[in-house]
């Protein structure tokens, strides 16, 4: 009775969700929920690392490599999306594994494994800035409106198509969190977060698993970046990739609630809605204020509410219970 509640639960979610543009049709809230959607997909791409103890600060180079990669192949060599993407996404896990594989195997953890994926994300953003002739460098990228099917291109300027693709993305994101949560997978990550040596005496591989994660997180954070890259149709360093990208997914998952589902949607919401508000109430003087305020309050949020705004509600629910 309760998993089918739980299941009608959802589908109403999931209808409500569906109909928000046809009932309200406003290009700049559309706008804004598209951002949201997209941006929370990303923030549970982290956290499926994050909430295992692997905090990675090389995100903001997995999402650079998702949409510059896919942008670069439409402009030079008229590749659509539709096989950018995936190649793009093969670019991004291939990465990983090369990063992954030697960190794992030789037991680089904790604040040097941090130190390790900061520096991929100052690579990527070396890169990109460096190409400048092909990537524009910090002038940023507009991938060329097509002129022919944009489906093919995968452009429209239509808000509701953007903001039903994100819905899905989004939902995508949800579904692989919480596969992730109810399989063995979960386990042996928990294991091997708790007592690395006491997991492989269990049988557990340990380098495989974190490779799966990582390279499974890496792949979502890419697609991400190549879907922002679509649907903005300009990018540059500091808007998908580099350190301070990394840094605001930090920040969203773990005030929205690392070991949440629903966590990085809620981090979404605050700092998409952060970045609005200055931007609206000061403009240019704002700038760089946001990642200022991000770690702010990941301090206090940290030392306060460890468990984030949605983990400490619903923990505080089970105890009135």
């Amino acid at each position: 009775m309760k998993l089918a509640n739980t299941y009608s639960a959802w589908v109403v979610a999931a209808v409500a969700l569906a109909a928000v543009p046809f009932v309200h049709s406003d290009p700049y809230h559309l706008h804004i929920l598209i951002l949201i959607l997209i941006w929370s997909f990303a923030y549970t791409s982290w956290s499926m690392m994050g909430r295992f103890g692997l905090t990675s600060l090389g995100h903001g180079g997995f999402m650079g490599i998702g949409a510059y990669v896919t942008a670069l192949l439409w402009n030079h060599l008229g590749v659509s999306p539709w096989l950018g993407i995936p190649i793009a996404l093969a670019c991004a896990g291939a990465l990983a594994l090369v990063v992954g594989y030697p960190c794992f195997r030789f037991r680089i953890t904790g604040h040097y494994f941090a130190l390790v994926t900061l520096a991929l994300s100052g690579i990527v953003l070396q890169i990109v800035t460096a190409t400048r002739d092909y990537t524009g460098g910090s002038l940023g990228y507009t991938p060329e409106v097509t002129k022919g099917s944009k489906l093919v291109a995968m452009q429209s300027s239509d808000k509701i198509v953007w903001y039903l693709a994100a819905l899905v993305i989004w939902a995508l994101g949800l579904a692989i969190w919480t596969w992730v949560d109810r399989s063995m997978m979960r386990s042996a990550m928990e294991a091997i977060s708790e007592d690395e040596d006491a997991a492989a005496a269990a049988g557990v591989n340990v380098t495989a698993e974190k490779l799966k994660i990582t390279v499974l997180s890496a792949l979502m954070t890419a697609l991400a970046g190549a879907l922002y890259c679509q649907y903005q149709m300009f990018i540059s360093p500091d808007t998908v990739s580099g350190i301070a990208v990394s840094l605001q997914m930090v920040f969203a998952a773990v005030v929205g609630g690392l070991y949440v589902a629903l966590g990085p949607t809620v981090g979404a919401i605050i700092t998409i809605l952060m970045a609005e508000i200055l931007r609206i109430s000061f403009g240019t003087k704002a700038v760089g204020w946001d990642n200022l305020i991000y770690g702010v309050l990941l301090v206090l949020f940290i030392i306060f509410l460890p468990k984030g705004i949605l983990g400490s509600i619903l923990a505080r629910l089970r105890v009135g219970r």
